[in-house]
């Protein structure tokens, strides 16, 4: 099952919705207990199930390697972080069980000890603040406290004298703040929440990090492409997406001050400079946050996007077939996810994680 990205403006929606209605009838081959999709005798299907901020990219990543792999097709659901964690983990109040999972939460040692999980960095994203303010062309700065005050509805308008601080020489205008955030159980949620909980005592205590935060205002866009939907068609909104998502909607998205002090744009240098901090140089935190991270250079909303699988498999086949495709999602995928606008794990972590895939043979 294959889709091309959508276009932005209206047509992007109505398109991301037959995507995700396709998807969804997809995802009614898991409904009954203990099965996965039907397939011939000499056909197997890898189901993956989770995040949308991944989902171009998997996308992608299942239309090549199904070119490449006659036997095996891989399908992807992108149902949210929190959705896939509880397909993946097997929980006996879910119907169906899935292959591989994706997303950007941190999984607990209780998770990974229950459902035997591995989380394995997939890519490296960065969440970027975009909004809508005409005639304003300076890319706006901001630090991690200023949006959280924002999020929290304390600071209210665009000529805030909070803004105006970080912003001196801009014609703020004093148009409302509409704040746009994400429902509960999105990672990026989870990483939006993890940076600011970091930068605003405030923050960390009345919401704190969570893929399902209690936000006292705004209003909730369902997908990452819906977020840049609602945001570039009303004036004075302010809403937090993955940089690629950013880009390909040509949204206006602003710098973000780091631990070092600098405002910082997002780009493929920044959000590997937050990676290479933190990893390095023994390069085998796979479990780790890379918000806030060290560094002049590092992007302070940077996040590894994970895929979570089960450590132990009672099925040989589908464990090969799954080791397969892994395998080669760190070698030939890693160019695929650059091409879709992520950021390719630096090689010394990949050869790391490659190591770790073999182990699940």
């Amino acid at each position: 099952m294959c889709f091309p990205l959508p276009s932005t403006g209206e047509q992007h929606s109505a398109v991301w919705g037959r995507v995700f209605t396709l998807f969804l009838a997809a995802l009614m081959m898991l409904v009954i207990p203990g099965q996965l999709p039907a397939q011939t005798k000499d056909s197997l299907s890898l189901v993956g199930a989770g995040s949308t901020v991944p989902l171009p990219l998997y996308i992608k990543w299942s239309q090549e390697f199904n070119r490449l792999h006659r036997g095996v097709e891989m399908q992807y659901q992108p149902l949210g972080t929190s959705e896939g964690l509880k397909l993946i983990s097997g929980s006996k109040d879910e119907l169906g069980k899935t292959d591989f999972s994706a997303g950007e939460v941190l999984l607990t040692a209780q998770e990974r000890s229950a459902g035997n999980l591995v989380e394995l960095p997939a890519v490296i994203i960065g969440i970027v603040p975009i909004y809508n303010l005409p005639g304003v062309s300076q890319e706006l700065k901001f630090s991690g406290e200023l949006l959280a005050q924002i999020f929290m509805g304390k600071v209210k308008t665009w000529n805030a004298p909070q803004l105006a601080r970080l912003n001196p020489g801009v014609n703020l205008p004093s148009l409302p703040i509409k704040v746009i955030n994400r429902p509960a159980g999105k990672g990026s949620n989870y990483v939006f929440t993890d940076f600011l909980s970091k930068n605003s005592a405030e923050f960390r205590g009345a919401i704190g990090r969570s893929a399902s935060p209690s936000w006292p205002v705004g209003t909730p866009a369902g997908r990452s492409s819906d977020m840049v939907d609602m945001v570039m068609k009303d004036r004075g909104t302010i809403g937090y997406v993955e940089l690629q998502y950013a880009q390909k909607g040509d949204v206006q998205h602003g710098l973000v001050q780091n631990p070092a002090g600098k405002f910082v744009k997002a780009s493929d240098r920044s959000i590997t400079a937050a990676c290479q901090a933190v990893e390095a140089p023994q390069w085998n935190q796979f479990a780790a946050s890379l918000t806030n991270a060290p560094g002049a250079d590092s992007y302070p909303i940077a996040s590894f996007s994970w895929l979570y699988v089960r450590s132990v498999s009672n099925d040989s086949r589908r464990r090969a077939a799954l080791v397969n495709f892994l395998t080669w999602a760190y070698s030939g995928g890693q160019k695929l996810a650059d091409q879709e606008g992520y950021s390719e794990l630096p090689s010394e972590l990949l050869a790391k994680v490659q190591a770790k895939v073999n182990l699940l043979q």
